[in-house]
């Protein structure tokens, strides 16, 4: 065990490098958990590209919280975990090749996956956001966007049974979608033509549930246009960059619930991690398909311009600390 690793800096704008710097020690009831890898997240995009509101440079590590790996030390009165144990953790400083986070924000995974990188914080979203869209058996659902959280969300209201009608913009996705079991793939393109494709596979009835995964101003827009009367729109697109207008009007008139699936409670998020990894155990969904693109630390800057430009085969990427 060496006193130093090494951990990701962004310096300014579009701008990091990696520098060795002190190894974190585990406070009272915290882990440590060196890192095998950590997922990248679309929200990392707005300080990777500069907003007036962040400060640089930010703290080693900081704005990885997509993390898993093994405990390699526990802090005092942690008695439930134990050194070695591979896990799913939520922390935010884990483009580094160790990050500490308290004990009950840690995921234990089971040995039979030993080998599957495991992204929780992502998996665990979906879940939650599935879990608050009240998906039930026999409803028909549109998913807006098929990222790896859009992907996800096609399965999840698959296995629940209900009808899922995809819309997306890449043939890419769109083909992810299929894959995903989605009933209806329709391209993202022209707002009139999706909502008339749509009306038309409904039988005019349009949507009972419509989940938006895109986190821009036009797909919340379409989002809110596939919904039935009394039906149920779900946001579950980052807004990040900025206010939103809504057609306040439309959802008046058609009483439609509106539902922000974020969580923030700590609690539940670390449910939804865990209910991902049953999940996942189970067989019931699959992530690797859609973990696509791998970078070493070094290149944390190249993955993030590839998650924001979205090349073909593009879903999700990831770092690892230990790569070449």
């Amino acid at each position: 065990m060496t006193n130093t690793m090494k951990a990701v800096v962004l310096k300014a704008p579009r701008e990091c490098d990696v520098r060795e710097v002190p190894v974190p020690s585990p406070g009272a009831g915290e882990v440590r958990v060196r890192l095998e890898g950590c997922g990248v997240c679309a929200s990392n995009l707005p300080p990777w590209e500069g907003r007036p509101w962040f400060e640089y440079p930010m703290s080693p590590g900081q704005l990885g919280h997509e993390g898993w790996g093994r405990i390699d030390a526990l802090g005092s009165g942690v008695r439930h975990l134990r050194e070695g144990q591979r896990v799913a953790m939520l922390s935010d400083h884990a483009y580094a090749e160790y990050d500490t986070t308290p004990a009950d924000r840690i995921v234990p995974l089971p040995e039979e996956m030993e080998a599957q990188p495991f992204p929780g914080e992502p998996l665990g979203c979906a879940v939650n956001v599935f879990r608050r869209s009240g998906v039930e058996f026999g409803q028909t659902v549109a998913v807006v966007g098929v990222g790896f959280l859009g992907a996800l969300l096609v399965r999840l209201c698959h296995n629940a049974g209900a009808r899922v009608i995809a819309i997306s913009r890449r043939p890419f996705s769109q083909e992810t979608a299929r894959r995903m079991q989605a009933d209806d793939v329709v391209a993202m393109d022209d707002h009139w033509r999706i909502i008339e494709e749509v009306r038309d596979l409904t039988g005019g009835d349009l949507c009972d549930v419509v989940i938006e995964a895109v986190g821009k101003q036009w797909p919340l827009d379409l989002a809110g246009e596939l919904v039935r009367q009394r039906g149920r729109l779900v946001i579950a697109g980052y807004h990040q960059d900025g206010p939103r207008q809504v057609n306040m009007q439309s959802w008046n008139w058609n009483g439609l619930d509106v539902v922000n699936a974020h969580e923030r409670e700590m609690s539940v998020y670390i449910r939804g991690i865990r209910e991902a990894m049953e999940m996942v155990h189970a067989g019931q969904i699959d992530p690797r398909p859609l973990l696509t693109h791998t970078f070493p630390l070094d290149r944390l800057g190249e993955a993030l311009d590839a998650t924001n430009e979205r090349p073909e085969g593009f879903m999700k990427a990831m770092v690892f600390p230990g790569a070449a």
